[in-house]
């Protein structure tokens, strides 16, 4: 910046005026030069008043400044008017100062910048943020290099935690500048988080800049970016981006790509877990893994190559085939892995937790059988052999036990503390007391028998006797599974037809199988031999037999009747020559044992989502046709409950019609009669109330005392026909029970009906038929007294009848015994059976009730059968609209293998 400018903005311009005179203050040396100007003819004042603004300036004389400044015309006047502004400024009059340095027009750079700054803090002062974040970003964008903008910006936008303009600075100057502070402030704002939103190619020119200028720091810088991108939606966006990057950038070999190649190792291992689908994988991974190479340490050389083999065996042509040479070869010059056991134990839990999390039952075999492979302190020894008798003799006598030899699942003898015995079957674990347990319930189990075997402790030794090979089909079935884990085997002959054909044969496959494995032969029954000569011969024939086919197999000869310790001894040593001499050859074959297990759980995965499918079609099918049934049944439930409301309804309507219809009939006779109660002492006045009373006595008298004891008989009756129909309809309901439960195989159908409605009815009986009845007197003769029945018309003709009391008793009783009681009857008996009208009415809800519980569970298994044919359409819908989600976790498991078998077999020479 020229001096010139630096005056003009610091306002010392004042200063080139006063040199000479700096013993007299300015405003007399520029007072006395103003005066001298003003005299010449051609005056030229601005420049004297420009400075006299900026020494009133300086002395906080603000309004003597702006009127000099305002009279200023030539090429400072642009100058003049920021002053003004700044006077205002001072004045705290930041609205007028705002339009002024809006108005201010010129061609100066520096100008400008200071114009730009100058509003950059008004707009601070008034709260202004935008605006100010506004002007602060224009003053770099027109002059980035003007003196403090950048700093100036960078703790503005800091301290208003406006990172997104903070970041866009630290890239534009990192960029610009190729300063590596600038770089180191944009990898604490991605360290705290600042970028994790912005779209990873804004970076991408910053790091190829920053590759060129350090690598250290471009290696720290794109660890930062990763860690920032790795949990958010912008990770794969990152992951295409940075691979591209490394892909087209010479990474030479003069920096050791440290924390990136651990990076790239944690993170491969992560996309391939299983969370991600193959689809999202494949346009990343051939790049990720080419780059990992190129940046692999020495230590991560064998991983990433193999990564690239097993990437390139499974999806073949995707990555580039001058990569998958080099991989080869490093593969090929690297020795073997030396954490194979601990990688295939995480990789089994891995997908083991992923069939759990599925509902996919993974095989219990071969969770125990590679579980089984970590115990390196015992030697696993299989057992077989054609002859069942023989080979159990050899057995007992190491397990010290008296087995018999027909069994039909292998047994695996451990030495232990305690004696336990448990099945295990591809289902389940199952504990068992003894070995007649094994076929109950179980399929394909094997036995593990531990228990205290002193020869097993001496010798670490475990021991894995196979059921008898008969044929090739149950050699493959019964010995050939566990020869994966078995370290050696012996097969046992029996010595009185050592080594027949079909032995060499089954002994030949189990060879062909596990081609690393050491066969040896045990020639047992030795016994049946007495000539030692003839022993010999028959041993040495053996073993020349044997050496044809096995040039390295032993034979050893075994009787049950030689001298047990000394044999026993013999035997030691002899299955001792069998070990392996270096414990880490027992680890290596482990390891192989445990990825081979690997091998067929994910094929057994792969196997079992076809019967995943097909179950659930069976399934679907299944409950569709239960549902028919469920329906059906609910109609048979509605139909008997129907069925017996009628029934049981008709039954109590009867015995009330009857007891109504006895009622109706006899209430009449029994008012009659009550005329026997008029005779000639009778007070004629109120004999029609005595009456009615009398009529309402013998009515009441009849209902207690015949018709609520026969109703009471008849009623209890009723209940127990009903309790009939009520079993009879329990029975049919178990047997339908039955039924369901016999095809759902389980007791899930109890229809229980609620007998607690016969309690009701029986309560509700004895309190309609017993006790106190509540009838109130009917009003059979209270209207008409004997004049209104007789005489209403006679007049005095009444007063001479009552005279003659003969003549009136004759014609009351005539009048008693000849009036209709029919409404009368009616009305009494109405009023009588409303109680038994009303239970009548509940009999249907009751009767409901009883069925209540029926109902409710037919349609409850009806509404959850009907939701499990949802729930199964949709989970059979989803499988096959998008099998990945299924497959390619198990293809993804099946690529970690893939890439742990060229792991353990780094070194070999790889045949192309």
């Amino acid at each position: 910046m020229m001096t010139f400018e630096k005056q003009l903005i610091n306002k010392t311009y004042y200063k080139t005026f006063i040199e000479g005179n700096e013993s007299m203050h300015p405003i007399q040396v520029l007072g006395e030069m103003y005066m001298t100007e003003q005299k010449k003819e051609v005056t030229d004042l601005s420049s004297i008043r420009f400075s006299q603004g900026e020494v009133y300036f300086l002395n906080k004389d603000f309004e003597s400044a702006i009127f000099k400044w305002e009279n200023i015309s030539d090429n400072l006047k642009p100058w003049a008017q920021k002053n003004i502004a700044d006077a205002h400024y001072e004045l705290d009059l930041l609205a007028i100062a705002e339009e002024y340095y809006k108005a201010v027009q010129t061609d100066s750079d520096v100008l400008k910048s200071e114009l730009l700054l100058q509003l950059f803090s008004l707009y601070i002062e008034r709260g202004k943020i935008e605006q100010a974040a506004n002007s602060i970003t224009n003053a770099i964008d027109f002059n980035p290099d003007y003196p403090n903008v950048t700093d100036l910006a960078r703790a503005f936008f800091e301290e208003q935690q406006d990172f997104p303009n903070a970041v866009r600075l630290a890239v534009k100057e990192a960029i610009r500048t190729e300063s590596l502070s600038w770089y180191e402030v944009l990898e604490t704002y991605v360290e705290r988080g600042y970028t994790a939103k912005i779209t990873p190619n804004y970076f991408s020119e910053a790091l190829i800049t920053l590759y060129t200028i350090d690598q250290v720091r471009f290696e720290s810088l794109v660890v930062a970016l990763w860690n920032s991108y790795k949990q958010n939606d912008l990770y794969f966006p990152w992951l295409h981006e940075i691979n591209d990057l490394l892909l087209n950038i010479e990474l030479g070999r003069s920096h050791i790509w440290q924390k990136l190649s651990i990076l790239y190792r944690e993170n491969y291992f992560e996309l391939i877990n299983g969370d991600y689908l193959i689809r999202d994988l494949s346009d990343v991974i051939p790049k990720y893994l080419t780059n990992w190479m190129k940046i692999s340490t020495v230590s991560d050389g064998l991983i990433s190559s193999t990564a690239v083999l097993a990437w390139n065996d499974i999806f073949p042509s995707q990555i580039d085939a001058s990569i998958v040479t080099v991989a080869e070869s490093i593969v090929s010059e690297s020795s073997h892995d030396h954490n194979g056991m601990e990688n295939g134990l995480r990789l089994f839990d891995a997908i083991q937790k992923w069939a759990t999390n599925n509902g996919v039952l993974l095989s219990e075999q071969f969770g125990w059988w590679i579980r089984e492979q970590t115990d390196l302190e015992n030697h696993h020894l299989l057992i077989a052999g054609t002859s069942a008798s023989v080979k159990a003799d050899f057995v007992n006598t190491l397990v010290g036990d008296e087995l018999e030899g027909d069994y039909t699942s292998a047994i695996l003898f451990k030495d232990g503390d305690e004696a336990e015995m448990h099945a295990i079957s591809d289902n389940e674990i199952r504990n068992i007391s003894h070995l007649g347990e094994v076929h109950t319930n179980i399929q394909n189990p094997f036995i593990v028998w531990k228990k205290p075997i002193s020869y097993l402790h001496k010798n670490k030794l475990t021991l894995i006797d196979t059921p008898v090979l008969s044929n090739q089909t149950e050699s493959r079935s019964a010995a050939f599974p566990y020869l994966h884990v078995a370290d050696s085997v012996l097969y046992v002959l029996n010595a009185d037809l050592p080594l027949t054909g079909k032995e060499l044969d089954m002994a030949v496959r189990m060879n062909e199988q596990q081609p690393e494995m050491s066969i040896h032969f045990i020639l047992g029954n030795m016994e049946q031999i007495d000539n030692n000569d003839e022993a010999m011969e028959l041993i040495e024939s053996t073993k020349a037999k044997i050496k044809t086919y096995f040039p390295y197999a032993k034979v050893f000869a075994f009787s049950k009747y030689y001298e047990h310790e000394s044999q026993l001894d013999e035997l030691s040593a002899f299955i001792g020559s069998m070990k392996d001499k270096d414990e880490r050859d027992m680890e290596v074959r482990r390891a192989n044992t445990i990825l081979y297990y690997i091998k067929e759980s994910i094929k057994y995965l792969f196997d079992r989502r076809t019967e995943i499918e097909n179950s659930l079609i069976d399934n679907i099918k299944w409950n569709e046709e239960m549902v028919t049934k469920l329906e059906g049944a609910v109609n048979q439930v509605s139909d008997m409950e129907e069925e017996k409301v009628r029934i049981i309804h008709r039954s109590y309507n009867k015995i009330k019609a009857e007891m109504s219809e006895q009622l109706t009939a006899e209430i009449p006779k029994l008012l009659r009669e009550c005329s026997r109660m008029v005779n000639e002492d009778s007070n004629f006045e109120k004999i029609h109330v005595q009456l009615n009373e009398e009529m309402n006595k013998q009515v009441f008298n009849y209902i207690e005392g015949t018709i609520l004891p026969e109703f009471r008989i008849a009623i209890q009756g009723w209940i127990i026909e009903s309790e009939e129909e009520f079993k009879e309809s329990q029975a049919n309901l178990n047997e339908l029970s039955e039924s369901f439960n016999y095809l759902y195989g389980e007791e899930k159908i109890v229809l229980d009906c609620d007998f607690k409605v016969l309690d009701d009815w029986r309560r509700d009986a004895d309190r309609m038929t017993r006790g106190n009845i509540q009838l109130a007197n009917a009003n059979i003769l209270l209207r008409s007294t004997p004049s209104q029945l007789l005489f209403k018309s006679a007049g005095k003709l009444f007063g001479s009848l009552s005279q003659n009391k003969g003549i009136l008793q004759n014609k009351y009783k005539q009048f008693i015994e000849g009036k209709d009681y029919s409404e009368t009857a009616k009305s009494i008996t109405g009023t009588f059976m409303q109680q038994f009208e009303i239970f009548e009415q509940s009999l249907a809800r009751d009767m409901s009730m009883f069925f209540a519980k029926p109902h409710e569970v037919l349609h409850e298994s009806l509404e959850n059968t009907h939701k499990e044919i949802k729930e199964d359409k949709d989970t059979l819908s989803n499988m096959r609209e998008n099998p990945e989600i299924y497959r390619d976790p198990l293809t993804q498991f099946d690529l970690k293998l893939r890439q742990f078998e060229w792991m353990a077999t780094a070194g070999e020479q790889i045949k192309v």
